[in-house]
């Protein structure tokens, strides 16, 4: 197992590297560049520049090299000295942007993450255990409700009855009051409050999913031998399911550990966008359409080292909860 990890750490550095110059080009595709929007929107506003002065903020912007140049530079800045550019539209420092959205989008997508968890493995396993049950028929009809609503109709919903019938503020995650103020026991709980809403939105669909992907895991594992077997010996029913069909049955949600990573950066976009929410979503959304190169390309390589480390871990933690698995 140690080997193996390590051979995977090691074939993580030319993935990176991989992923970084990927992303570097897919953000060069379209064409123009920032300095491009930025002229397009002073000329809309009836602003118009000089060549010298579009020359000079070409200049300025490093945008008057070459793409490999820009990306070289990109990159030897984000491994000798962790800078990973500055924001033209900004006009801050990457990493600010990137660390100051981090905190609210780790807080609603882990909450989001436990609830989900939390609803699905007791609901999946009834429906499992109850399978064509009146619990059962309800909690399918409830998932595939949760299923074919769109989060952000959720959303605008739950705003409309927290506002009309509970009189709480809706959009973002703090009262007005509390947007600026410093830290307190206050702040805290004022946006415990306000995060009801984002974290039922977000865990919504994915909640409706897992009980779907368990109840069919389950299921199949109660059918085999191993499971007769059991029963025949006499063990308790309850920790007959609990202990064996239900510790294999759990792959899915260790495997998902893989994309729920990643999702804690760019989020739930447009649920992000309808609340006001300012998590990382939309200002990678925002990046993309204004071609912040540096900005956005930063937000899709740490989205990929997420992904990879993401992925190592379910690895590692599947093979400790499944002992059929075993890597060579």
């Amino acid at each position: 197992m140690l080997a193996y990890v390590a051979k995977r750490v090691l074939y993580m550095i030319p993935t990176l590297f991989g992923m970084s110059l990927i992303a570097f080009m897919i953000i060069q595709l379209p064409p123009g560049d920032y300095l491009t929007s930025l002229l397009s929107t002073m000329a809309d506003g009836g602003q118009n520049l000089d060549e010298a002065t579009i020359a000079r903020l070409r200049a300025q912007y490093g945008l008057d090299q070459p793409a490999y140049v820009q990306y070289f530079v990109w990159i030897t800045g984000i491994l000798t000295r962790g800078d990973f550019g500055y924001s033209f539209e900004w006009n801050q420092p990457v990493s600010t942007l990137i660390w100051d959205r981090m905190g609210s989008t780790l807080l609603i997508s882990l909450a989001s993450l436990l609830l989900v968890w939390a609803i699905s493995l007791p609901i999946g396993i009834y429906s499992a255990v109850r399978r064509h049950s009146f619990g059962d028929h309800a909690f399918t009809l409830v998932g595939f409700i949760g299923l074919a609503v769109p989060n952000f109709i959720m959303a605008l919903t739950l705003m409309y009855t927290s506002y009309r019938f509970l009189g709480q503020s809706v959009g973002g995650i703090s009262s007005p009051a509390f947007v600026d103020a410093p830290w307190s026991l206050a702040k805290l709980l004022d946006m415990l409050s306000h995060m009801w809403i984002p974290v039922i939105v977000i865990a919504m669909s994915g909640t409706a999913a897992m009980i779907r992907i368990l109840r069919a895991n389950l299921s199949d594992e109660l059918s085999k031998p191993y499971v007769v077997t059991a029963r025949a010996k006499g063990l308790p029913e309850r920790e007959m399911i609990l202990k064996y069909p239900v510790r294999i049955a759990l792959n899915p949600f260790v495997s998902s550990i893989g994309w729920v990573l990643p999702d804690l950066v760019s989020g739930v976009t447009i649920t992000a966008i309808v609340l006001n929410l300012p998590t990382a979503g939309p200002l990678l959304l925002r990046a993309l359409v204004g071609q912040d190169m540096y900005l956005a390309g930063s937000f899709i390589l740490l989205m990929g080292v997420l992904t990879l480390v993401g992925m190592l871990i379910s690895d590692i933690l599947l093979a400790v909860l499944d002992p059929r698995i075993r890597f060579n």
